[in-house]
């Protein structure tokens, strides 16, 4: 795991701008730093040593027949097997990172060599011969990959502040990216906060030509994944062994590294299947991280007893880092700066982190990925109820008057102005999301940015807009139409960003064995019976030794953290509901 700066340009520029940016993600890679630039190009690196240790894996990297170099972040966990089958085409390998084997492959196959990579990543690489760039993201966007348009040329890396600290890309807000942070609470891809900063799309790649980005082409979408999932007509111990089999396969692939692996250890499902599925492939020496607030002791938030729990069941080492409000505040400035762009979560994420580095520890599981695979949310249940409710009062005349008067009158009771848009917005599953995950109603959004003497129009289109990004219909079930959204916006937009910034601050690789596209395609064959299977009990039986009662019973509390309570003070002066203050908070500190 690493970060990189990249510049292609058509004259050449001053270096201490392209330095600036590296020298901003000296934290994603502590342990070495490598630039190569030519006339019309420059490659920077910043490493955090994973595999192979050496210093020979140091990047910006060679070919072997001198035409490619390239820049990488993330993790190959097949490399491997792609290895050995490169070797056997007479490749000879001078490394034994996974950077090599994404360079020399390349070099043979081109674009086939995507949908052999299983892992999370984001590279470029460079052509020397026809002086062109190649840049390319993972299917779930694990990894961000972001790009910005200067007068003269491009440049591309791990982070939107690395950009600006080029001083080459101009800092004019984006309209649509900061309508989508006031919506739903992150910038929603391919948006960022800025105008001239895009984002790569998830499972896409791109050339760099002429100085120039060209359009980004789709190489893999998860969507279809789900969108072509047959009909499961397999019984459900069947279906069972099956979910048990896949999991064990990605933990293992996600546990390759020549440095120790810890997890984030909550007291909940997620976590607590993934740390005995560790315990089952011979992991020795297990570290459990949990995070505590004296806010929550005694009460379901406190996630340290549950954490204890499972930690004493597979023979973790646990520990259990305490966070006070005096911390919070010292570190508040620290975060903001790590935070890549406005964002109203991500840092319990930033704190777990913290303690994974005070232990000494490089790599980390995270079970973030749960809820969306395995429908664990409560909105699996609730909103498919709501759209199929309010679909049928639709065809009843009159009906659809008083459900508008009802939601009215829900947004009063609730102080939630969303409600007033229900009638809009629960025709279909799109909408029913945007009305559940939603940080603002539409018309407040707008009103952060346009004035307007016709808020509701504008709303009207912002719903329109974001609507059309969202997954559509799943031909089978509702709840996995669901569970694409779940995927493709809140935990591509806002969990897996939030999981980047936070722990790469700390120079922790975070690693997601929940989310892995090999993983979904090999479930595919069984995604239509998951909902026959509540409270995530396809995941929670993985482990052959299960889960105890307490966890699998415990009542859903999400990843949390007291900011609300912490923060009453400083965002007092921000109008609306805590989440909308925290927010407004957060935004005031980007340019």
């Amino acid at each position: 795991m690493c970060g990189f700066l990249t510049a292609f340009y058509k004259q050449k520029i001053p270096l201490v701008g392209l330095q600036s940016g590296l020298d901003r993600m000296i934290h994603r890679g502590p342990d070495a730093a490598g630039v190569w630039e030519s006339p019309s190009a420059y490659l920077g690196h910043r490493r955090l040593a994973i595999m192979d240790l050496d210093q020979r894996a140091t990047q910006p990297m060679l070919s072997a027949c001198g035409r490619y170099r390239i820049v990488f972040n993330g993790e190959i966990y097949n490399f491997r097997s792609l290895r050995d089958n490169l070797k056997n085409q007479g490749v000879v390998f001078r490394t034994t990172s996974d950077t090599e084997v994404i360079l020399e492959g390349f070099a043979r196959a081109g674009l086939d060599l995507l949908p052999q990579l299983q892992g999370m990543f984001a590279f470029v690489i460079w052509d020397q011969q026809h002086n062109r760039g190649f840049a390319a993201r993972d299917p779930y966007g694990i990894k961000p990959l972001y790009y910005g348009d200067f007068e003269t040329g491009v440049v591309l890396a791990s982070q939107v502040k690395a950009i600006l600290d080029t001083g080459l890309v101009a800092k004019d807000p984006c309209q649509d990216g900061q309508m989508g942070f006031w919506l739903l609470g992150s910038v929603p891809e391919p948006y960022t906060w800025y105008r001239d900063i895009s984002a790569l799309p998830a499972g896409s790649y791109c050339w760099i030509e002429n100085s120039k980005v060209t359009s980004p082409q789709k190489w893999c979408d998860i969507e279809s994944i789900w969108q072509q999932a047959p009909k499961c007509t397999e019984d459900l111990k069947s279906v069972s062994l099956a979910v048990k089999t896949c999991l064990k396969e990605s933990v293992e692939h996600h546990l390759v590294a020549d440095v120790p692996v810890g997890v984030f250890l909550s007291g909940g499902i997620d976590s607590g299947a993934l740390s005995g599925l560790m315990h089952e492939a011979g992991v020795q020496d297990i570290h459990g991280v949990t995070v505590s607030y004296a806010e929550y002791e005694g009460t379901s938030y406190d996630e340290s007893p549950d954490a204890a729990l499972i930690a004493k069941t597979y023979g973790i080492n646990h520990h259990v880092r305490r966070v006070t409000k005096q911390e919070f505040l010292n570190d508040l400035p620290e975060i903001l700066e790590s935070m890549d762009q406005p964002s109203v979560d991500g840092i319990n994420t930033w704190y777990a982190a913290k303690a994974t580095k005070e232990l000494g520890l490089k790599v980390v599981l995270s079970g973030v990925g749960g809820d969306e695979l395995f429908l664990g949310y409560g909105s699996f249940n609730t909103l498919p109820r709501l759209v199929s409710c309010w679909r049928c009062i639709q065809k009843v005349p009159g009906l659809s008057w008083f459900a508008r008067q009802a939601a009215g009158i829900q947004a009063a009771i609730t102080g939630n102005p969303r409600w007033y848009f229900a009638t809009d917005l629960l025709s279909d599953m799109q909408g029913a999301w945007l009305l559940r995950r939603g940080l603002m109603s539409p018309a407040d959004a707008v009103g952060q940015m346009v004035h307007s003497e016709n808020p509701n129009s504008h709303a009207n289109a912002l719903i329109e807009k974001y609507g059309k990004a969202i997954p559509s219909e799943h031909p089978l079930d509702m709840q996995l139409w669901l569970a694409q959204i779940e995927s493709t916006m809140y935990l591509r937009n806002q969990l897996l960003r939030d999981s980047d910034w936070a722990s790469m601050h700390h120079s922790v690789e975070l690693r997601t064995p929940l989310v892995d596209a090999q993983l979904l395609l090999n479930l595919q064959p069984y995604l239509t019976a998951f909902p026959k299977f509540p409270k995530k009990s396809l995941l929670a039986n993985a482990p052959e030794k299960p889960l105890p009662l307490a966890v699998r019973n415990r009542p859903k509390t999400g990843f949390s953290i007291p900011v609300y309570q912490w923060m009453s003070e400083i965002t007092q002066q921000h109008r609306g509901t805590k989440p909308v203050a925290w927010a407004k908070f957060v935004a005031s500190k980007f340019p």
